[in-house]
């Protein structure tokens, strides 16, 4: 299948909020509750979109002409793409009930571990959304990063220990999930964590720890004062908040404040291997990305998946010999127009 003919099956697959829009910009779907728009009037989502489409960058062939290499070393796993599926869940709340949540891990982390890269998976409040996760990287070597939602620190604990049996190459939170209403209403309650709360989760992790949700240099830092190997750049909240700025824009003083101290990776709104470039030469050390990949799941299975990650890297690749870069490692803020 093209990467079209996938889209095109997805639309027939996937429903009501999630369009498969050809152009993944966050104004067909803005906000409707539930579903993968948006809260409040959907501005965030859009406004992550926009500006990567806002950066351009600075072309230059005149250089050594030799091959490009897309590879990126992840916590030890050489992958082909600096390039991770996000993490998704409530599927047949948000996206249609074709697949529900550990079948569409299953098929996700598998079609990822083939494709040569690596899948974030969700968490929920049913136990077998992480159980199907957990046996879904341990059928694949544990090519995969479960993320565990801010519980109380009791499940939490339980989760880390749950999550290891499948020996991933890292473990990440969420923590951007923490104003999500079922959260709230726990008891004992859930939700924000302090840093002395991450620096034991970090423990409890065993493994290189991600957090996902850091939108301010000053929430950067308090991840490194934690023991976090990486983080993520993000503001999607369980649904991208409004009256907050894109990720790209908070990324560069992110990367200028703790780059080179903590891996630093770039979620929301990229959609092409152009977007991935843009994103490494902001700082980024890798990306990751959402919705496209559940349109893929949808529309064609690991075939569709195979499909988009085929489409990044030539994207990337072309991106990086037009512009002079060789390796990842080449990829500069200069590449890009204005900087």
């Amino acid at each position: 299948m093209t990467y079209q003919e996938v889209l095109e099956n997805a639309r027939g697959a996937m429903g009501p909020y999630c369009k498969s829009c050809p152009t993944c910009n966050g104004l067909a779907c803005k906000n409707t509750v539930p579903g993968p728009g948006a809260k409040g009037i959907g501005t965030g989502f859009i406004r992550n979109y926009q500006k990567w489409q806002e950066l351009c960058v600075n072309m230059d062939t005149i250089c050594e002409n030799k091959p490009v290499d897309t590879s990126y070393d992840f916590f030890g796993k050489r992958v082909d793409l600096p390039v991770f599926a996000a993490p998704v869940g409530a599927m047949t709340l948000h996206y249609g009930d074709k697949y529900d949540d550990p079948t569409y891990n299953d098929i996700l982390v598998a079609a990822c571990a083939q494709a040569g890269i690596a899948a974030f998976t969700g968490d929920g409040v049913n136990p077998a959304v992480m159980e199907g996760a957990v046996a879904a990287m341990a059928k694949n070597n544990g090519c995969g990063v479960p993320t565990v939602k801010p519980w109380n620190m009791e499940l939490i604990e339980q989760k880390m220990a749950l999550v290891n049996t499948a020996d991933p190459i890292a473990i990440a939170m969420d923590i951007d999930a923490a104003g999500l209403p079922f959260l709230k209403n726990m008891q004992p309650p859930a939700g924000s964590k302090t840093v002395a709360e991450l620096k034991q989760i970090t423990a409890w992790a065993k493994k290189p720890f991600i957090l996902k949700g850091i939108m301010t240099v000053a929430g950067a830092k308090k991840a490194l004062e934690a023991g976090a190997s990486g983080i993520v750049v993000s503001n999607h909240g369980g649904r991208v908040l409004d009256q907050c700025p894109a990720t790209a824009e908070v990324l560069p003083a992110i990367v200028d404040a703790v780059g080179g101290k903590m891996a630093i990776f770039v979620d929301g709104g990229i959609r092409t291997g152009m977007d991935v470039f843009k994103a490494l030469a902001l700082g980024a050390d890798a990306v990751l990305i959402g919705r496209p990949f559940v349109n893929m799941v949808y529309g064609g299975g690991a075939e569709g998946v195979k499909v988009y990650v085929e489409k990044l890297k030539a994207e990337l690749s072309d991106t990086m010999a037009m512009c002079g870069a060789h390796t990842l490692a080449d990829i500069n803020r200069s590449m890009l127009f204005g900087f």
